[in-house]
């Protein structure tokens, strides 16, 4: 029964509706707003092109590594050959000054490092948050004073600061990748560790959780089956939200030189490397830029979405006109269909 009316106060329906009907709900929330859906089209594209890198680069016939010196005018310092940084048929979008290296194929390729380390790092600071908040909240005690302090200090260290400082003393030979979102997992954890707790704290003083323990409930199983589910929107809203803010922290970091290192493509690695050539070759600095704008602009919307999708008495930044009008039908018309469903 506790478990029921677990799923029922977080799909935030009745108790005579199944509980399936939250999922139901959550996507016409989602559906009323127009923003979050483009966002999502993009974000699902963006995904699509990374997966996809190598089929689109066999189509154009590069790579991203290979140096194309007869594409380059070294008379003049290495600009590229040819009108628009050398677009043509055999380079989509022209080719890197210097070294003559693909830019299109450097582009698809340098999305998925960026998407690959910021879900990464994303996935490790939420089991870390989750984990550490729930037993900070469950235990008692010096648990809950020593866990919250070692949060309180992961909150406070400066993620750029410390990142640079363990990324220099790492040896060249580990995978930047990897190492990048290992360090921005283990030192972002922090704030959904907070959340987490606060949360944690506020379900352990419902009915349902009093009558697990109660009935002689492990800590271990009434976290797995009772907070957990509760936790549940929260913590996917600000997982949703912390993507762009780690895709922005790993342009920072190769854009210092401490990032993913070269010849892997990265956006900001890229961008490290356009910043002397914005006159004379533009489209370098822009693609990365503009990938990396429209990337975390979209994912960006996206969590927004998804947090008052969850949260529907959360006023969305993002709402204007009839919005709320259609929210509240779109509620409705899920509610009514559920019912139905339920009843037939």
């Amino acid at each position: 029964m506790s478990e029921a009316l677990v799923a029922v106060e977080a799909a935030g329906t009745d108790p005579s509706v199944p509980a399936a009907s939250g999922a139901r709900r959550f996507w016409w929330r989602l559906r009323t707003q127009r923003a979050a859906l483009v966002a999502a089209a993009v974000v699902a594209l963006l995904v699509l092109v990374a997966l996809a890198a190598p089929l689109l680069t066999a189509l154009e016939g590069q790579d991203p590594t290979t140096y194309h010196p007869a594409l380059i005018d070294s008379a003049r310092g290495g600009v590229p050959v040819g009108p628009l940084g050398g677009i043509g048929a055999d380079h989509w979008l022209g080719v890197e000054p210097q070294t003559g290296r693909d830019l299109f194929a450097r582009l698809v390729y340098g999305a998925r490092v960026s998407l690959a380390v910021a879900l990464a790092a994303t996935a490790l600071q939420v089991v870390l948050g989750v984990a550490i908040g729930v037993a900070s909240a469950l235990g008692r005690g010096w648990i809950d004073q020593l866990l919250s302090r070692l949060t309180d200090i992961i909150v406070a260290l400066p993620l750029m600061i410390m990142s640079l400082a363990l990324l220099a003393i790492v040896p060249s030979g580990f995978p930047r990748p990897v190492l990048v979102s290992l360090v921005i997992g283990l030192i972002a954890w922090g704030d959904i560790a907070k959340i987490v707790r606060a949360q944690t704290l506020t379900l352990k003083g419902l009915d349902y959780v009093s009558a697990a323990r109660l009935s002689g409930w492990s800590l271990w199983r009434i976290a797995r089956r009772e907070l957990l589910p509760g936790l549940a929107a929260p913590v996917i809203t600000y997982a949703a939200l912390l993507v762009p803010t780690n895709i922005s922290a790993e342009a920072a970091l190769s854009f210092l030189g401490v990032g993913v290192q070269p010849p892997t493509p990265s956006w900001g690695q890229m961008l490290t490397s356009a910043d002397v050539w914005y006159q004379a070759a533009p489209q370098y600095l822009l693609l990365p830029a503009g990938a990396l704008f429209v990337t975390v602009l979209a994912l960006t919307v996206l969590g927004d979405g998804v947090r008052t999708a969850l949260d529907p008495r959360a006023a969305s930044r993002l709402r204007v006109g009839t919005g709320r009008r259609n929210e509240s039908a779109a509620d409705r018309a899920g509610a009514g269909k559920t019912a139905e469903e339920a009843t037939a």
